[in-house]
C-alpha cells in the first residue's frame, strides 16, 4: 500500500521525492533549525539529506515510521517534515521541523493535526508521544495548541551527545 497523501487547507502532506534533497538540505541544514531540535545536527550535508530519505520507503512498508513532506498545497514547496517514529503496537512518536522562513506561520500546528488524525484513525495509534527542547517553547505551542498534554520534564541526549532538557508531551485517542 502507498502512503496517502493528507491534505489540509494549506498543506499537504506528502511522501518525501528524491527531487526534495537540495531544500531538505538547505531548510535542516539551517543552524537555526538544527538549534531546536534533538537530533538535527549541524552541519547537515546533502549525504545526510539523501540517506534519511533512502530509509522513508522501507520504514513505511515494515510501519516503523511514517514521516512525511509538509509543503504548501497551491506549489508544493517543501515547508519542512512531520514523523510518526518509533511506532511500537499503539504506540508513537512525534516529529517535525519546520524551514526557518516559514516559522510562524501555524504550518506545524496545522500539520500536526492531521497527523494526530490520521494516526488515529488510519493507522489505529491509541498514544502519540512527543518532546521538545525546553529552549524551545514555541514546539510546544504547537503540541498544546493541537490538545497534547504536558506530562513531565526531563534530560535527554542531544544531537551532540550533550544533556539537555526537554518537556514531554502526550495525547491519547478519543
Amino acid at each position: 500500500m502507498n502512503q496517502p497523501i493528507l491534505k489540509t487547507n494549506r498543506l499537504l502532506l506528502r511522501p518525501f521525492h528524491h527531487n526534495d534533497t537540495f531544500a531538505i538540505n538547505t531548510l535542516a541544514g539551517n543552524k537555526n533549525v538544527s538549534d531546536t531540535t534533538l537530533t538535527i545536527p549541524h552541519p547537515y550535508t546533502l549525504c545526510m539529506a539523501e540517506e534519511w530519505l533512502s530509509t522513508h520507503e522501507h520504514d513505511w512498508l515494515n510501519k516503523l515510521r511514517v514521516t512525511y513532506a509538509i509543503a504548501k498545497k497551491d506549489n508544493n514547496e517543501l515547508l519542512g517534515s512531520i514523523s510518526l517514529v518509533e511506532i511500537n503496537g499503539s504506540i508513537a512518536k512525534l516529529g517535525y521541523w519546520i524551514g526557518e522562513p516559514y516559522w510562524g506561520n501555524g504550518y506545524c500546528t496545522e500539520a500536526l493535526n492531521v497527523i494526530l488524525k490520521y494516526a488515529f484513525k488510519n493507522l489505529g495509534l491509541e498514544k502519540v508521544l512527543a518532546e521538545h527542547l525546553s529552549s524551545n517553547p514555541a514546539s510546544g505551542r504547537v503540541m498544546q495548541k493541537n490538545e497534547m498534554q504536558h506530562v513531565d520534564s526531563a534530560k535527554m541526549l542531544d544531537r551532540n551527545k550533550k544533556l539537555a532538557k526537554v518537556e514531554l508531551y502526550e495525547i491519547t485517542a478519543t
